[in-house]
């Protein structure tokens, strides 16, 4: 899945009359251009906007897969490595993946379930900057 991934600096309301310089990232699925992507992201975080806004990078990236969960209130990055034979050929893989959950055992557990259909193995997981990913095609 190819995602456009954008940082972007704005001044939001963090509290009562308290606006507050934010940094956020941000995964948009869909887009078909940069101009899209961060488009897309400005719609919606346009009722958070107390004052000034700046897009400070904006790049694809790229996932294996993506495994959301309502309940989960952080996106965890993995890099998982995919174990494919042909006949007597080993081959291995390295992709990433993202998983949504509320702290690092329940991403492990919720990763292990969802790649259990799988011949991989987890290679490293952390907590991930990314606070939402938008759909660019509604």
């Amino acid at each position: 899945m190819i995602f456009h991934e954008i940082k972007v600096h704005y001044d939001r309301q963090t509290g009562e009359d308290n606006p507050g310089k934010v940094k956020e990232v941000y995964l948009v699925h869909g887009a078909v251009s940069f101009a899209d992507a961060e488009n897309c992201l400005l719609t919606e975080i346009k009722p958070f906007i107390f004052g000034d806004c700046e897009v400070q990078n904006c790049k694809r990236s790229q996932y294996f897969e993506v495994f959301p969960n309502e309940g989960g209130a952080f996106w965890y990055k993995a890099r998982v490595e995919m174990i494919t034979i042909d006949g007597e050929k080993e081959t291995r893989k390295n992709v990433s993946v993202l998983v949504q959950a509320n702290m690092l055992d329940d991403a492990v557990f919720a990763l292990k379930q969802a790649l259990q259909s799988y011949d991989c193995e987890i290679i490293s997981i952390a907590k991930s900057p990314v606070v939402d990913i938008l759909n660019a095609v509604q």
